[in-house]
Order: C-alpha cells, then structure tokens, then sequence
C-alpha cells in the first residue's frame, strides 16, 4: 500500500487517466512529456492527506503559502521549453518538487531553487526517494545559478512582472523561458522566451495563475532578506 491508502497499481492506473482526461485531451502531445508525467508518481509530492487528490487536475497546497501545479500546468510548460535529453534546465520555484522531477526525466541536470528553506528540504528528500537528477538549492530564484549556468531552458513557477535579467544573462544561445508574466497586477499570462544571439522572441501561451515570484528581480519590494 503507498502513504495514500492504495496499492501502486491503482495509483498508475490514475496516472494513465490522469494523461487521457487532462493531458491529451488538452492538448498536451509531446511523447517524452506525457511518458514523464506517466513516471514520476505525484502522490509523493502532496500531503499524505491529498494523496488521494493527487490526480485530479488542480492545484493542492504544500504549506508555507505554495502549492503545487495542476498536472496540465506541468506538463504545458514541459512541452513549451522544448526539452531534450541531456539539457540544463534551471528550475526556479521548487515546491514540493514535482516539476522538476518532471522536467528530470525528460532533461539532464535540473538546478532547481525554492526560496523557503522547509519546503527544500522537503522537496530534496522526495526527489532523493526516486533517485531524480535534480539538485535543490535555497536562495533567490530570481538570481538565477551563475554557478551552474548556462542553461538551455529555465522554467518558473511564479508569476513576475518582467523576465528577469540574470536568466537572460544566463541562458545559452537557443535556450527558452518559460514564465507566467504579470501585466496589472491581476491577470497572468504564460510567455515562452527563446534567445537567438543578442535578440529574444516572446510568445503569448494563455492566461494562468500563479503564486507571486519574490526576489530581487522579482515584484517590487519583494527582495529576500
């Protein structure tokens, strides 16, 4: 039986639903974006209480005032950075850490970063437990990791009033963002970012809602201590 109450078979068989009714009947088509999704068991990365939530396609809360994102949402944003074996990716927002054990089976190295220490950890010792190739740092996401850069994608789980300068500093020729961008306050929209030499092109990909991206380059006033 798993911390939900269900034997691992049935809580695959919500997985293969969960691709059928959420995924691909929205839209979401890229092969290593649903067979990820399929994999990582997103039942570890919600309190035991919501396991059994953990399929339906909305937003749980993991505490701390986060949540982690509906299932479409993870794998809309997988798809739209276009990620390939063997990438850097720099995922910003870590949570419980269930996108970036996502964006783990589909990339290379995922330097992921979350801003609330607890979660962190957390978030650590669930992608530990299925051996994910992510590394979890605490600090400013919206810094960036000069350290580990370039990256060829870099996804984040926060919405910002502007893409923020280190990413673009640190993203590599042809790399993609992924963000949701905040125009007045209230309405959101998930923008695709790709870098070609010193120009970038922006994309429009739909209104969402996310929680607000704090940091230095972040919403005003909203610098880490």
């Amino acid at each position: 039986m798993d911390a939900g109450g269900l034997q691992a078979g049935e809580r695959a068989a919500e997985r293969e639903e969960m691709l059928d009714w959420h995924l691909r009947a929205r839209g979401i088509g890229d092969p290593a974006v649903l067979a990820a999704m399929l994999a990582v068991p997103r039942e570890l990365f919600v309190p035991i209480r919501l396991a059994d939530e953990a399929y339906a396609d909305h937003p749980l809360p993991i505490g701390h005032g986060q949540t982690i994102s509906q299932p479409y949402i993870v794998a809309l944003m997988a798809e739209a950075a276009h990620l390939s074996p063997g990438e850097r990716v720099l995922d910003v927002g870590t949570g419980s850490g269930y996108a970036a054990a996502v964006y783990g089976r589909i990339a290379g190295r995922i330097v992921s970063i979350e801003r609330v220490p607890e979660l962190a950890s957390e978030a650590s010792g669930h992608l530990a437990d299925i051996d994910a190739p992510v590394e979890v740092l605490v600090g400013d996401g919206t810094l960036g990791a000069p350290q580990a850069a370039p990256f060829d994608a870099v996804l984040a789980a926060a919405a910002g009033p502007e893409i923020p300068r280190p990413w673009l500093e640190q993203l590599a020729d042809g790399g993609r963002i992924v963000m949701p961008i905040e125009s007045d306050g209230l309405f959101q929209e998930l923008v695709r970012v790709t870098r070609h030499g010193a120009e970038t092109v922006t994309e429009r990909l739909g209104a969402v809602r996310f929680v607000p991206l704090i940091g230095a380059f972040g919403h005003p006033g909203g610098a880490l201590a």
